[in-house]
């Protein structure tokens, strides 16, 4: 049996790396491991010295606020000695940086406590500069630190006073006060933040071990990792959906908010559809206790959710736009046989199916096991009977997930032969094939996709391409077109593991969309659009190859799109709602991702720029939560059946029915496929 089979290729899971295991051990054990099994193992020389030293200060540092100039310059001794101290089995060398981070971060803390007692300069005498790179420059002396560090309170304060109202005056007559009560929080947040990271992983030493091994194993690719036996069962979960949760995963971000990063296909959380990633947990209230997520570390979050005598949880949550919500949720088993996925029916003067696929799920359990595939022949043989005329698949924000799942899909709407192949080293290219004859929907397709579409989402819609069995809609995908394989470091019972990456999959074409994407042939704009966060922007990335056919693909005739693109375009151009996305993304990336200059440190340039950005966002949301329905967004008679004992479900069905009326993508989609099928 082909091992490539058991792959999962997941695109945005984010590991909470090992906390256990010696560093030596790891260190000595993962260069073998690496050069045996990794698709394109690097070679222990000084290049591997310098671009693992690159990454592990990113890692330890990530953005520059800790070291100073004159500790990089004592640390760019080991910039080319990495090497040498792998291949002599020394360790120690990391210490070092241990020591002078510890330092750093304990000097800091310092220094923010006796902020509490300073008065603080708001007049816009001290700027706030911007940078649209990542790369800055290490601090000088300590004095700078310290600018730094009442810079960046003082920025934090500000913020939170302009969020207190929304007229200017009210803010600078009550700024006093509001100050006041505002200042020993921010503070208190920063050094918590501090302290977390003193505290993450058992420690500082820890952090730093662990930061290097996953840099060691980064060079290699962004794709592959260094985990712990934890995040090994994170990420087996994450693919199989099969526990009893809430089914949201959190994360910190750098404003020390905990914030939702993760919501799993079918659970009740996803089904509630008013959750989303990025949104900012303020509180959870079970029957027993609430607790408010300021200043708490995300472990405690997560062992909150996790605790098996807590089936109810109220979370007050903070939206993208500063919409406060409140939104009570049960614990559901979730199961990847169960209804992750719905169809629905698009009406207007034909009936058109549309199915939105979150993540090519699976059976984790067992290789033949039922997952995404099956799910989605389950809802098109519903939709069928509905007398749909075409289907709408949404990849949109589906970040991958098993190469089997990937295949079998591909299969169901091709008649027979090859859907990718897949290379491994040191084996023979392997031509994955769908081995029945037929398929079981033979109607128009319009597949969306976006930025954040990777992976096995990649590899589906390439297929259907190639097979011109479907027009792609949306953004140039993410351009991730490697798997990966997790293998356990030593033989021991408490091992580590590393996350490799262990081959290539190519379109039948020979041809990869690596560090490309899969481009649309139709385009339509995005809010994300010109925000770098495609594989092509990641360090060390794979580069783009090609390979050869060894069975040829018979795609179905090329039909001239020429005059369904135009009419596209036409409809895009005066459509005000995607005309919107477009104005919010141009001040989104123009004015904020890719700002640079001086600006004040004031009350009035935050309450301003803060202005700005929300009367964009209200601009944006508002165009969509007005845009008019062209259709109706109708069940399947089995779906009604199902909802008809089940009155909570009824109402988030209805929610989810309103929001795909109005998705303007949708829109667009749905007038593309009515527009094929007139031709």
């Amino acid at each position: 049996m082909k091992f490539y089979f058991s792959i999962l290729i997941l695109f945005l899971f984010n590991s909470l790396h090992a906390q256990s295991g010696s560093f030596c051990e790891d260190l000595q054990a993962i260069i073998p491991i690496i050069a045996d099994s990794h698709y394109s193992p690097k070679t222990v020389n000084d290049s591997l010295s310098k671009g693992v030293f690159k990454l592990f200060l990113n890692k330890i540092d990530e953005h520059q606020r800790f070291f100073l100039q004159s500790d990089i310059d004592i640390f760019k001794t080991d910039e080319f000695m990495f090497d040498d101290y792998i291949n002599n089995k020394q360790c120690s060398f990391v210490k070092r940086y241990s020591e002078v981070l510890a330092n750093r971060i304990n000097e800091s803390k310092t220094y923010l406590e006796t902020l509490k007692t300073k008065q603080l300069d708001y007049s816009g005498t001290d700027s706030l500069h911007y940078h649209s790179d990542a790369s800055t420059n290490y601090f000088k002396n300590t004095e700078a630190v310290k600018k730094y560090w009442s810079k960046r309170v003082r920025y934090r304060i500000l913020r939170k006073v302009v969020e207190s109202d929304s007229v200017l005056e009210a803010i600078t007559l009550n700024f006093k006060d509001l100050e006041k009560d505002i200042k020993p929080k921010v503070i208190d947040n920063e050094i918590c933040l501090l302290q977390e990271l003193e505290n993450n992983l058992g420690g500082i030493s820890r952090f730093v071990e662990v930061s290097f091994l996953d840099a060691l194993v980064k060079y290699q690719d962004p794709n592959s990792a260094y985990l712990s036996a934890s995040d090994k069962t994170q990420f087996e979960k994450s693919v199989s959906n099969s526990q009893l949760s809430f089914g949201i995963e959190t994360s910190k971000n750098n404003n020390g908010d905990i914030v939702i990063s993760h919501i799993s296909p079918g659970s009740t959380a996803f089904k509630n559809g008013e959750f989303e990633v990025n949104d900012v947990i303020l509180s959870l209230t079970s029957k027993r206790e609430t607790i408010e997520s300021y200043c708490l570390s995300n472990k405690t979050i997560t062992n909150f959710l996790s605790d098996d005598n807590i089936d109810e949880v109220t979370f007050r949550i903070k939206k993208k736009n500063g919409q406060i919500k409140a939104i009570k949720l049960v614990k559901s088993s979730l199961d990847v046989e169960g209804n992750s996925i719905t169809g629905f029916v698009l009406s207007e003067t034909m009936n058109i199916g549309y199915i939105q696929i979150p993540s090519f799920y699976t059976d984790t359990e067992s290789l033949n096991g039922l997952g995404v595939a099956n799910d989605v022949a389950k809802q098109i043989y519903k939709l069928q009977k509905e007398n749909i005329s075409g289907l709408i698949i949404d990849l949109r924000f589906n970040g991958g997930g098993s190469m089997k799942e990937a295949a079998d899909l591909s299969g169901m709407f091709i008649d027979r032969g090859p859907v990718a192949i897949s290379k491994v080293r040191s084996e023979e290219n392997y031509t994955i094939r769908d081995p029945n004859r037929g398929s079981i929907f033979n109607k128009p397709i319009v597949i969306l996709v976006d930025q954040f579409s990777a992976s096995a989402s990649e590899f589906f819609a390439g297929a259907m391409q190639d097979y011109n069995r479907a027009i792609i809609v949306g953004s140039t995908t993410h351009g991730k077109a490697t798997s990966q394989l997790i293998v356990p470091i030593s033989d021991k019972k408490e091992t580590n593991f590393l996350k490799l990456t262990m081959g290539q999959f190519f379109r039948v074409t020979g041809k990869s969309h690596q560090k490309l994407g899969v481009l649309p042939n139709i385009t339509l704009p995005s809010i994300y659009d010109n925000y770098k966060t495609q594989e092509k922007y990641k360090d060390f990335s794979l580069a783009n190859t090609s390979t050869e056919v060894t069975l040829k693909h018979r795609p179905r005739p090329k039909k001239d799109y020429s005059s369904i693109v135009i009419k596209s375009q036409n409809r895009i151009e005066n459509d005000s709602t995607l005309n919107s996305i477009k104005a919010f993304n141009h001040i989104f990336i123009n004015n904020y991702v890719n700002r640079t200059g001086n600006y004040p440190l004031s009350l009035e340039f935050v309450y301003n720029d803060d202005k700005r950005y929300n009367e964009a966002w209200k601009a944006y949301s508002t165009a969509i939560e007005n845009n008019k329905s062209i259709y109706q967004v109708l069940n399947t008679t089995s779906t009604n059946e199902i909802l008809s004992y089940n009155e909570e479900d009824k109402k988030l069905n209805d929610a989810l029915r309103d929001k795909i009326s109005k998705d303007p993508h949708i829109q667009e989609a749905f007038y593309i496929i009515n527009d094929l099928l007139q031709l």
